[in-house]
């Protein structure tokens, strides 16, 4: 799931006052009396993330946004930003199969790589429309692949019945066309080169808790070299909400506070 991040620009109300009057040289409002009411500040600057557990203020970086707030479940662009400054160079080709709102193209232009986006439902037009389990990429052409698929049947993604995100994370035929889209990830990818999977785990009130992060696990490391698990924090809508805990609390549940962020390299002899 997305959160629904602020405005570029944050509001410190530390100092509170009039925000009507002139702006002074360094960024902060004053009020008649040549006061400073409060202070505006932007998002933090990013930085390559040096630990396994990430966490970045805001759906997005810099002044603007990268694909669209307003999808839901949406892939943070600063977990997608980390990984290609990591793992890629400028002119790379990358590959989103579950495109959604653009995320990834939008900062493969900021990155300078050729971003390639796919999805059975596309948001724009440059998304290509297509099914994540037959990818019309030739074998061996891709610099980096990256996918965040649907965490079983909890939004409504489309109305194509082919949609994965109308499979029951709690039935097989969900893990077995997750499969699929991993052996194409491994086809199409160049050797040496990586692939990431953003997911999380799946629960319900009533059914059984789903480890999609372990099964997609399994299911990739029988192909790829695991190179780590990164644990983003997640900082989405739901978490903010204190009826939610409560609901958590009662009902000896816990809220998916992470997503996993899977990383592998595809090394052929």
């Amino acid at each position: 799931m997305s959160d629904t991040p602020k405005d570029s620009y944050i509001e410190d109300r530390t100092h509170r006052g009039s925000s009507s009057g002139p702006r002074s040289h360094d960024g902060a409002s004053r009020n008649r009396r040549g006061k400073k009411p409060f202070k505006l500040w932007q998002r933090p600057e990013l930085r390559v993330q040096s630990t396994t557990l990430w966490e970045y203020p805001s759906q997005h970086y810099g002044l603007g946004m990268q694909g669209d707030k307003n999808y839901k479940g949406a892939t943070p662009s600063w977990v997608i930003w980390n990984l290609l400054q990591r793992y890629t160079r400028e002119g790379d080709k990358i590959v989103d199969p579950m495109c959604g709102s653009g995320t990834t193209l939008d900062v493969c232009k900021d990155l300078k790589r050729v971003g390639v986006g796919f999805d059975l439902a596309p948001t724009r037009e440059d998304i290509q429309r297509n099914d994540a389990r037959t990818l019309p990429l030739a074998n061996n052409s891709v610099d980096f692949f990256f996918m965040d698929p649907p965490y079983s049947t909890h939004i409504e993604y489309s109305d194509d019945p082919a949609c994965i995100g109308k499979l029951d994370a709690w039935n097989q035929e969900y893990y077995g066309s997750m499969e699929k889209v991993i052996k194409e990830s491994f086809r199409v990818l160049k050797n040496r080169r990586y692939m990431a999977i953003y997911v999380s785990d799946s629960f319900k009130k009533g059914k059984p808790f789903c480890p999609i992060g372990f099964e997609l696990f399994s299911i990739a490391r029988k192909l790829y070299k695991p190179v780590d698990i990164v644990s983003v924090v997640r900082h989405n809508a739901s978490l903010k909400k204190g009826n939610f805990h409560t609901a958590a609390v009662e009902g000896n549940f816990f809220l998916r506070g992470f997503n996993y962020l899977m990383i592998f390299k595809k090394e052929l002899p």
